[in-house]
């Protein structure tokens, strides 16, 4: 994903979910065919995609370009994204949940974790939303989603944002496993043991994960959504496409490494990293570089997930981007 790990929520569900917890893996479907029959609020709805429905909301009604809100994962949902409705003061907003996360139907089918999959099933919402135009907002795996949907779709492309971004996972395991070497013995320590022996679960290998997360994912999280996110996971998926930790990449993703693209993307595109993000400034700098015109922004103070941690800037750095590409595409 990049948002949040195996064992992170290992960790909450021991420690912090037991308000919202997930349900038993034998009644899943029961729950997301109760939860898809569940009237919604306005503004919200479901739509039939490939293999169940997906949970959408659209916050906003402004004249300017409508943006897609594209959540880490695979397998997390939306939850921590809220903040960035706030967007919606000048256009519609539309967060989504891809399926199997949140408050979309769960899928257990593995056929459908794929990028492909999740490519289609975006395009499904914008032409059923009835956007010819979009800018999309994606966020760790997010990142992947809209850059592969630009190059399947680049009609229907205005701008890209891609924040905290995960594209090239070779490089983000190393890093990953440099940051690890930050923490303290004991944490150092215990990931070594438990992921040598698989043994996620190990109370020290969630200790271990806390203190990776308290610094370089999450500084500032809004308790409740971080709940919800995490009783609304979806850790077969996770584990399928990522792996069991942000340091261990075993799963079909391994190998994605975007930036042989990054050169040939030809429309305005910002790039935003924290100040203390897992996804390291250095090598979004670098991705920046590499992509044609691109802008990039270090938001102070904040992790991986800034939506958290800083959202005012956050918010303030994407919405003056789209603005600006707003603005430029307006002139004769």
């Amino acid at each position: 994903m990049r948002t949040l790990s195996f064992v992170a929520a290992l960790t909450c569900t021991a420690a912090a979910c037991s308000r919202d917890s997930s349900p038993p893996a034998d009644s899943a479907a029961a729950t997301a065919s109760t939860a898809a029959d569940t009237p919604l609020p306005a503004g919200e709805a479901r739509l039939a995609v490939d293999g169940g429905r997906i949970w959408y909301k659209v916050s906003g009604s402004g004249s300017a370009t409508p943006a897609i809100l594209l959540h880490g994962g695979p397998g997390y949902a939306s939850f921590y994204m809220k903040s960035q409705e706030a967007l919606s003061a000048d256009r519609p907003i539309v967060r989504y949940d891809q399926l199997g996360a949140g408050h979309s139907d769960r899928v257990t089918d593995t056929a459908m974790f794929n990028i492909a999959h999740f490519v289609r099933e975006l395009d499904s919402l914008r032409s059923h939303l009835g956007y010819d135009k979009v800018h999309l907002i994606g966020h760790s795996w997010g990142t992947i989603l809209g850059l592969e949907y630009y190059r399947a779709h680049p009609e229907h492309v205005t701008s890209l944002t891609l924040m905290s971004p995960a594209l090239d996972l070779p490089a983000w395991e190393r890093n990953a496993k440099r940051l690890v070497k930050t923490l303290s013995d004991s944490s150092q320590k215990a990931i070594a043991t438990r992921e040598a022996e698989g043994k996620f679960d190990a109370p020290d290998y969630q200790a271990a994960l806390e203190e990776f997360y308290g610094k370089y994912v999450w500084r500032r999280p809004v308790q409740a959504d971080l709940d919800s996110t995490m009783s609304h996971a979806n850790l077969e998926l996770y584990n399928y496409m990522q792996g069991p930790s942000e340091f261990t990449i075993v799963g079909t993703l391994k190998t994605y490494d975007a930036t042989p693209f990054l050169k040939d993307v030809k429309v305005p595109v910002l790039f935003t990293v924290g100040e203390f993000d897992e996804a390291d400034p250095p090598t979004v700098r670098k991705h920046a570089q590499m992509t044609p015109g691109a802008k990039v922004a270090v938001i102070p103070g904040a992790a991986h997930l800034a939506q958290w941690d800083a959202p005012d800037e956050a918010n303030r750095v994407v919405r003056a981007f789209l603005q600006s590409v707003d603005s430029t595409r307006s002139k004769p």
